[in-house]
């Protein structure tokens, strides 16, 4: 029944699609199920979208593999070759900027980039942001935060949790909010039975938050 409640909430918001598909670039570092969800939308035409590139920080995300199944092109940039031969993090983000922006998108899309981006990443590379959290505003920013609310849970703390699109700021999960979702916790909910609820409400909302920048940006050139 919950499965369900889900997938209405993904029916809920209609935007009119634009003839003109807007440019992504998303960035993952997992398992990539919600490049997926955008993948899925845009091939079903309920997204006016085009997936240029999928930039991954590790070899091994399995996000790269669906990339590759759809014949989106992929790269790999690491830290770790940056901090081994002394170039640095600031030299990596600028790097990584310049990579993003000799594709010429129109959005990044942050889908479990787990890797906090800075301030000269964000100044350098001079395009639109936007990260998807699996929390509600100030509440568990950072890491393991479906953990953490689980947890909150138990001890009585909260009553629900949610999660949200919201605009890249240096501040870790503090840009403002785009789109966001509550996700009911059960009494008798197992951590991965709250888990696979938070995806299922972050599959809808990464993809209205692209359709609600693409609707603001054509209205802004109008």
């Amino acid at each position: 029944m919950m499965g369900l409640l889900w997938v209405k909430l993904c029916k809920v918001m209609e935007y009119k699609l634009s003839n003109q598909p807007i440019k992504l670039v998303v960035m993952v570092s997992g398992s990539g199920s919600n490049l997926q969800a955008l993948i899925d939308a845009i091939e079903d035409k309920s997204l006016s979208a085009e997936i240029i590139h999928v930039i991954s920080n590790r070899k091994n995300a399995y996000g790269l593999e669906r990339a590759k199944k759809h014949g989106i092109p992929t790269t790999i940039v690491s830290l770790k070759p940056y901090t081994d031969d002394g170039r640095g993090r600031e030299q990596f983000d600028v790097d990584l900027a310049n990579v993003i922006k000799s594709l010429s998108p129109d959005l990044v899309v942050l889908a479990g980039w787990m890797h906090i981006l800075s301030e000269t990443f964000l100044t350098t590379v001079g395009i639109d942001v936007i990260n998807l959290h699996p929390a509600l505003p100030n509440m568990f920013a950072g890491v393991q935060a479906i953990e953490r609310a689980y947890e909150a849970f138990q001890q009585g703390d909260i009553t629900h949790s949610g999660c949200m699109i919201h605009h890249v700021i240096p501040e870790v999960d503090a840009g403002d909010v785009i789109v966001q979702a509550e996700v009911p916790i059960l009494p008798d909910d197992t951590l991965d039975a709250f888990a696979t609820r938070m995806h299922q409400a972050e599959h809808c909302i990464i993809v209205e938050a692209v359709k609600k920048i693409q609707e603001q940006k054509e209205t802004t050139h109008e």
